[in-house]
């Protein structure tokens, strides 16, 4: 199998006041191209630090984080963005929806950062919605949704750019348990019939049994593995 992530030696450092905080240390990892991995691990274990890093949203104070044989960690901020805009899909807990805006607006986002024409943007956006079984649902406004419709809406957002990597941080936190099958069932899908990879932060263990492999954090060190 092919490596998609590639982290080696990652140490992050916070600092708080005078108080340096390690949250990573020394941690190597591997997700192979098309692979659904999933992390879980206490609060504080730096799960989500993790994810953040293998996004480009934030940088390892040393160590080296690899994306699809590039190394991210490296990058001008400029060039993070756009590779991050193109090949990233993030799915957060909480949504992210701008409450102004329709299910279509708010998929539409991520394209309004390339060249795309108009009547392009409109194609990928309905292709998105569609995926997500939500394609009557377009016009409604977060407020006009259940939560896990607006989970859905936050998936379509996530892979109306056609990404290469999922990054999803407890995407079932915030929904009951039927709703958050409905979002599993749609991630399961997008990794097994569109070969997305897909690594997802969780506290659930109902939700790590969709993955196809699990890794476990304690105190910014993997600890455990299941197959």
């Amino acid at each position: 199998m092919e490596t998609r992530v590639q982290v080696r030696g990652v140490h992050k450092t916070f600092t708080r006041g005078d108080e340096k905080i390690d949250v990573l240390l020394g941690l190597d990892l591997e997700v192979g191209q098309g692979e659904f991995l999933a992390l879980m691990g206490p609060s504080g274990s730096g799960k989500s630090t993790l994810l953040n890093l293998i996004g480009g949203l934030d940088r390892p104070s040393s160590g080296s984080v690899e994306v699809g044989g590039l190394r991210i960690d490296e990058l001008q901020q400029a060039r993070l963005t756009a590779w991050r805009a193109r090949h990233v899909g993030f799915v957060f807990q909480m949504y992210n929806l701008l409450p102004a805006l329709t299910a279509e607006r708010n998929v539409e986002l991520p394209l309004l950062l390339t060249s795309l024409s108009r009547a392009r943007r409109r194609q990928q956006v309905a292709t998105a919605l569609a995926l997500v079984g939500l394609s009557d649902r377009a016009k409604h406004y977060p407020r006009q949704l259940s939560g896990g419709q607006e989970q859905r809406v936050g998936i379509a957002r996530a892979i109306v750019t056609d990404p290469t990597l999922l990054l999803c941080d407890e995407p079932t936190g915030d929904l009951d348990r039927r709703s958050g099958d409905e979002v599993l069932d749609l991630l399961q899908a997008l990794n097994q019939e569109h070969g997305k990879t897909v690594v997802m932060v969780t506290h659930d263990p109902h939700a790590a049994e969709r993955a196809s492999r699990l890794l476990s954090l304690d105190k910014g060190v993997l600890v455990g593995a299941a197959a």
